[in-house]
């Protein structure tokens, strides 16, 4: 396929942009699989982030976040699975600088270039010596083990890859990240990596990433808990030769779409691997008064047990559908509401149309069901994903530390 700047392409095999390394390695947090990895551009790259509202923010996202907002630069990023580093006081404060410095001599860089990034268990002190270890072992390489070893519950890594033509070059954007359980985003997700080669400031990518997080990592829910290290980071190290984008850029919009192309990806796979997951759940709302309340809508039915329970169950029960719209303070035609789902209609004026139940469950038994709604409000949508909610979950979450 010719590329064009109109045109994006979606890269199946996923691809590192000009300028980054990335590797990993096993460190000993896992019994029998990688679990330390970093990523690694050859020059500073401009960096935006954004990160878990949880008041127990761990520390390694705060440190993180106070790294970022130095002046919007990244040159590494190193991470691990298997320990979250959080609720562990002033000594998880004093690893996490700790982590930061030695990456940083590794790579012969200023620690105010490296971001950490940890996920696993709560309130378990960091072993710096696996810690130690585990950097002393990575290498510069083009490995996309890290992908992998990020993972915690998740049952296959997240990945995606999109390229576009900006400013006449081509200019490859990655993402990749984790998450299972605990995902109920006010930020973006568990742990979330994007790396690309165009120009553009650390002022524009930070806005850019935080509108986009809006539409997607925010859009999803899989149980209704927020973690306490959840973060996106963003690394653009203008190595594809662009002239550095703004607003005003006409290829602006191009690359603003390759952006969320790949970011509306990755939160549609975190909700489709929810723990113990069985079904993709995505709900567009539509006839809403505004965008705000057609997303806030759209994530109420999303995030529903009650909804959730019902697709697992494979049971037409559209009542459950229209409490959790009711439970929102979003504008409602309260005799005008009509949902459907997989293009059969259940409801209509807000009264159920009478079709038939197995049918219904039929269309239920697909690996992704879509609920439309029309709230018969205004002219505004919203969109959301989830998943549904099995009894591996339980099973899962009951027994997680071990």
């Amino acid at each position: 396929m010719q590329m064009t700047s109109k045109t994006l392409i979606e890269v199946s095999q996923f691809t590192w942009p000009k300028g980054f390394s990335a590797d990993s390695t096993h460190a000993g947090f896992k019994p029998d699989q990688d679990d330390m990895g970093w990523l690694y551009s050859s020059t500073p790259a401009n960096a935006a982030g954004v990160y878990t509202t949880n008041q127990f923010q761990a520390a390694p996202t705060k440190l993180t976040k106070q790294t970022i907002n130095l002046a919007h630069q990244l040159q590494a990023v190193v991470m691990n699975s298997g320990n979250a580093n959080s609720c562990n006081g002033a000594q998880g404060e004093t690893d996490a600088l700790m982590m930061q410095k030695m990456t940083a001599d590794r790579l012969q860089i200023d620690p105010q270039l490296v971001g950490i990034a940890s996920t696993g268990v709560i309130g378990e002190p960091l072993p710096m010596d696996k810690i130690k270890a585990g950097i002393s072992q990575l290498k510069l390489t083009q490995n996309v083990g890290v992908t992998k070893a990020i993972l915690t519950t998740d049952t296959h890594p997240k990945t995606m890859t999109v390229k576009c033509l900006i400013d006449g070059q081509e200019v490859t954007t990655t993402g990749f990240c984790k998450g299972s359980g605990m995902i109920h985003p006010n930020m973006a997700t568990m742990l979330g990596f994007v790396t690309t080669d165009a120009a553009i400031t650390g002022e524009d990518l930070q806005q850019l990433l935080s509108t986009t997080v809006d539409e997607t990592f925010n859009q999803i829910t899989v149980d209704g808990d927020t973690s306490t290290n959840d973060m996106v980071v963003v690394m653009a190290n203008g190595a594809a030769g662009n002239q550095p984008l703004t607003k005003a850029d006409p290829d602006y919009p191009t690359f603003a779409a390759a952006f969320k192309q790949v970011l509306t990806h990755l939160a549609q796979e975190i909700a489709g691997d929810g723990e113990g997951a069985s079904k993709l759940v995505e709900v567009n709302v539509s006839g809403a008064y505004n965008h705000l309340e057609g997303q806030q809508v759209a994530k109420a039915i999303v995030g529903s047990n009650l909804v959730k329970a019902m697709i697992f169950g494979e049971d037409g029960n559209w009542g459950r559908i229209m409490q959790a719209i009711g439970q929102t303070t979003a504008h409602v035609d309260l005799n005008g509401v009509s949902v459907a789902i997989n293009d059969l209609e259940l409801v209509y004026n807000s009264l159920g149309t009478g079709i038939d139940d197995d049918k219904v469950a039929a269309t239920l038994k697909q690996n992704k069901v879509v609920i439309d709604v029309d709230l018969h409000a205004g002219k505004a949508t919203g969109t959301a994903w989830g998943c549904d909610l099995t009894y591996q979950y339980v099973q899962i979450n009951a027994s997680y530390r071990s």
